[in-house]
């Protein structure tokens, strides 16, 4: 089974109650199985015993987990709790076991590239060129759901100056399968997607998109989709960059906005300044979200489909969001996605952006 990868992580999880206080979904059921020791202890049962892994709570125990990596991220030693989730959900799907919905949304973006089964959709592209050095990647969420960080980002590009090309997510990155445990065809997706991206003759990869920036960093070398040669980066960083470089200039006055940290970003990939610095840049001075700065707030970023496969905690969630903001203070985030989930009430760096620069 892949969960014995992760026998460190069970036998050391099970008896902790350390980072109970991270886990986004414990925090909203206040169930032991939603919290990292819960799920090991769970794990640590079906290594014992293979017939306990077809009980149905043990199931979606593991698929009501945001794999925020929030508990991983702030563990004194480290413990990959979140790959200890991805390896069951991996189990899960290999023996034919996983729910109808996970099975039926997973169907869904092998056969039609994105998790809304939408048709290739047309989109406003404006001083786009065929190829060159610079490729924007537009994922599902942003080409589909909120088209106007891309827009917003286009218009920072021109801007600034400089040719970019762009790709639209006309095939699954891949990132949303291997979160549902869909290994094998997350690489076969992840290769597609590669030699399109490659096909552009790109020197500079740039997404919207935390998961598809982590994607391409970190699971296509793994996956056999190498990206080796093309520098890749989160929109964020290059905005920060192009303000580092005084290729663009803030106008206005100096309002506040809080900020919410990107699973993906922060947790998997230990990128926290590059946002705020984006936004300092363009004029905002930054108040820090939420009671610490250790809890996600991304509403299931890191699960990159949660609103598909648990809208009901994502409810929950949401709910406990809109309680810690104050209601006055614009709240911003790096997360296509957790804008969507977050029924406007956050906006992307990129839309902020925008609206503040020369």
């Amino acid at each position: 089974m892949n969960i014995e990868k992760h026998a460190d992580v069970i036998f050391a999880c099970r008896f902790c109650f350390m980072c109970r206080h991270l886990a986004p979904v414990g925090n909203v059921t206040f169930r032991e199985a939603d919290t990292p020791r819960g799920k090991a202890l769970i794990a640590d049962r079906v290594s014992q015993d293979k017939g306990a892994f077809r009980d149905p709570d043990f199931i979606e125990t593991f698929y009501r987990d945001t794999l925020s990596a929030a508990c991983r991220k702030h563990c004194i030693s480290s413990y990959d709790e979140a790959s200890l989730v991805r390896s069951m959900r991996e189990d899960i799907v290999e023996a034919g076991l996983e729910p109808d919905r996970v099975r039926k949304l997973a169907t869904t973006i092998i056969e039609s590239g994105n998790p809304f089964g939408a048709q290739e959709k047309d989109i406003e592209i404006s001083g786009a060129k065929d190829k060159a050095s610079l490729l924007y990647y537009i994922d599902s969420y942003t080409l589909h759901k909120e088209y106007g960080i891309a827009r917003a980002f286009m218009a920072i590009l021109k801007k600034a100056g400089g040719d970019f090309a762009v790709l639209p997510e006309r095939k699954s990155s891949g990132k949303a399968l291997l979160a549902l445990g869909y290994r094998k065809h997350a690489a076969e997706a992840a290769v597609k997607t590669a030699e399109a991206i490659k096909s552009t003759g790109c020197k500079t990869l740039v997404s919207s998109c935390p998961a598809s920036f982590n994607a391409f960093k970190d699971d296509y070398p793994e996956l056999g989709a190498s990206l080796e040669g093309i520098e890749i980066l989160h929109s964020s960083q290059f905005i920060a960059g192009l303000f580092a470089n005084k290729a663009l200039k803030a106008s206005g006055d100096k309002p506040r906005v809080s900020y919410v940290d990107s699973d993906y970003l922060k947790n998997y990939s230990g990128i926290t300044d590059a946002p705020r610095q984006a936004l300092v840049a363009s004029g905002l001075e930054i108040v820090e979200f939420g009671s610490n700065q250790e809890e996600s707030y991304t509403l299931g970023e890191g699960s990159v489909v949660y609103d598909m496969i648990n809208p009901d905690l994502l409810a929950k969630l949401r709910a406990a969001v809109e309680e810690k903001s104050d209601g006055k203070t614009p709240i911003v985030t790096a997360s296509p996605y957790t804008r969507h989930a977050s029924r406007n009430m956050m906006r992307c760096v990129e839309e902020i952006v925008a609206e503040r620069v020369k």
